[in-house]
């Protein structure tokens, strides 16, 4: 089963993580309680957090920003306007991305932050824990990337990167680029066909996008 972002459990309410830290609050998250939401909001919401926008954010908020209730609102200013953003401590946040799998939201925090500065980090972090029964927050930080091997370079000091280490980085960086151009495309599609069952006066004009000059090929012979 494929992991899902941004979902865990406060206690025993699951919860959807907007803000998974509060700027100046590195030990505190915003939180909305899933199972108390109205169907108009609870249902485009996880429909946000399943698609590729919601996945590739890193903060679910930036996603629910561009994402509208079904009477037509946008679902963090719903959700502020009506007091279902709540603080919680981290420490007592349990991520759940998949049935068998759990880790403490400051620990996924950790890593997540340590990833940033590099591919060590997340070596050194891959065991932390493994005593209380949680998931290896390593593992889960690298199947959320869709990682499937962590990266090594023989011999190489900590914090040194190779060529291979640094081209690979950045096609993972080019590649969730194209994922999320293709959520917001696939996003923008669904609200132009929105629109135009409102209202097909609306209907934007087609377009054709300039084809992209092709060179041919010089022929050794």
């Amino acid at each position: 089963m494929a992991f899902l972002r941004h979902v865990g459990k406060h206690g025993d309410r699951k919860v959807a993580v907007v803000f998974r830290e509060v700027p100046g609050e590195a030990h505190m998250c915003l939180v909305t309680y899933t199972e108390t939401l109205n169907q108009h909001i609870h249902d485009p919401m996880m429909q946000c957090i399943e698609s590729d926008i919601g996945q590739n954010s890193e903060n679910l908020a930036d996603a629910l920003n561009r994402t509208y209730t079904k009477d037509g609102r946008p679902i963090l200013t719903y959700l502020h306007m009506e007091g279902l953003l709540k603080k919680v401590n981290t420490e007592l946040v349990v991520m759940t991305p998949a049935p068998n799998t759990r880790i403490k939201l400051n620990e996924l925090n950790s890593i997540l932050d340590e990833m940033k500065q590099g591919e060590s980090a997340v070596r050194r972090l891959a065991e932390l824990d493994a005593s209380t029964g949680l998931q290896s927050p390593g593992d889960v930080a690298r199947r959320l990337r869709g990682d499937q091997t962590a990266t090594s370079i023989p011999n190489a000091p900590d914090g040194i990167l190779g060529d291979t280490t640094l081209a690979k980085q950045r096609l993972e960086q080019a590649q969730r680029m194209e994922r999320e151009a293709k959520g917001l495309l696939a996003e923008a599609q669904r609200l132009i066909e929105e629109a135009t069952a409102m209202d097909p006066g609306v209907a934007p004009v087609a377009t054709t996008a300039p084809k992209a000059r092709k060179t041919k090929a010089k022929v050794n012979t």
